[in-house]
This record gives structure tokens, sequence and C-alpha cells, in this order.
């Protein structure tokens, strides 16, 4: 039986705990919130509130006592110089702890520890339906902006697409009047050289009319 059992073992040795609950205690003073399972926020709760009681009497003693568990002499003088006077004459409870459901890899429980003072962000509670018209407005925008980005994507697509569309066309034609300016200067240079064949047996054929016609008067 369980009577009179105080504190969790955490699955770890007496050493190992002790160091545990430090490095929590300082993070938590240092970042005023820190992320960590259920358990062990539960159990740093009972570790750092006693912490800060003892803090309200600022003397040697008091230093001395809390430098034992918290080694950052920054994280000491914040503690002293800025949370203990904000703290003010809060009786206890400075940590508020805030459950997160389950994680992912093993399924432990997550919650979230944090200094009740310095706690500037907590909005009080809507009723359900301006919840739900927000969530409402919240999911049309989502969904009018991923249309808008596949809209646009779509739209650069085809603009991709016709530009590679008019080049292509643009080359082939290119080629094309190529081409043809190929063709019209070989058949030009084939007519040349049919027109120089051409008088050139024009003037073999005048030759030997020539000859023939002087023959012909030399025999008579």
């Amino acid at each position: 039986m369980r009577h009179r059992v105080k504190g969790r073992k955490l699955n770890r040795t007496a050493s190992h705990r002790s160091a545990t609950m430090r490095a929590l205690a300082t993070a938590l003073i240092r970042e005023k919130k820190i992320k960590t399972t259920l358990a062990k926020a539960k159990e740093i709760r009972t570790f750092v509130e006693p912490m800060i009681t003892r803090a309200k009497n600022d003397s040697v003693a008091a230093r001395r006592i809390i430098a034992k568990d918290i080694k950052d002499k920054e994280v000491l003088k914040e503690l002293f110089n800025e949370i203990v006077p904000k703290v003010g004459d809060r009786p206890g409870g400075y940590t508020r702890v805030v459950k997160l459901g389950r994680r992912l890899g093993d399924a432990a429980e997550m919650a979230i520890i944090e200094l009740v003072d310095y706690n500037d962000l907590v909005e009080r509670k809507k009723p359900r339906k301006a919840k739900t018209e927000d969530a409402k407005v919240v999911e049309e925008t989502v969904v009018d902006e991923a249309v808008n980005e596949e809209t646009k994507a779509v739209d650069e697509k085809e603009a991709e697409n016709t530009e590679v569309v008019e080049a292509t066309v643009e080359e082939e034609k290119a080629e094309v009047s190529e081409e043809a300016s190929v063709a019209e200067e070989t058949t030009d240079e084939v007519k040349e050289e049919e027109s120089s064949e051409e008088k050139a047996e024009k003037s073999d054929e005048s030759k030997k009319k020539d000859d023939s016609v002087k023959e012909k008067k030399e025999d008579k």
C-alpha cells in the first residue's frame, strides 16, 4: 500500500531525478513556460513553488539554499529581481499546468507548465456558436486561398505552355523561311546554269551554220 509515499520516481534514480528537476526548474524560471510530460509537470510544480516562496525572503541564506538547485547565476538573479516582485502577495499557486493530449510517438500525456503572472495571452472563453462561426470563416478563407493558389498555378502553367508553343511555331516559321530562301537560291542557280548552257549551245549552232555556209561558198 502506498500510504504516505510522496512523489514520482519518473523511471529514474534519485540523482538522475534531482538533476531532471533542477534542469526543468531552471528552464521554467528562464522561459516562464515549458512543454513536458504531464507527470514531470506535476512533479516540477511541487519543486518550483516552494522555491519561489522561499525567494520572497531575500536574504543570503535563501539565496544560498536556492543556489544549490539553480546553478545559473543569471536565472537566480531573475528569480529574485523580477519574478518575486511580480508575484507580489500571491500566497501560492504560482504555476499552471495545461494538458495538451498524448504524444504521437509513445502516447505519453503532454502538458505545458507556466508561471501564472507571466501569461498575458489568456482570453475569455467564447460561446460555442461564436467558435463554430469563426471556424467556418477560417475554413472558408483557407479554401479560398487554396483555390486561388491552384488557379494561379494553372494559369502560370498555361502561360508557360503558350509561350513554349509560340516559340516552337516561330522556330518552325524561321526554319521554313530559311528552307524557302535556300530553295529559291538553288532554283536561281539552276536557271542561270541552264541559260548559260543554252547560250553556249546556240553559239555552237551558229558557228556550225557559219562554217557550213562558208564550205558551200568555197565549193561553188
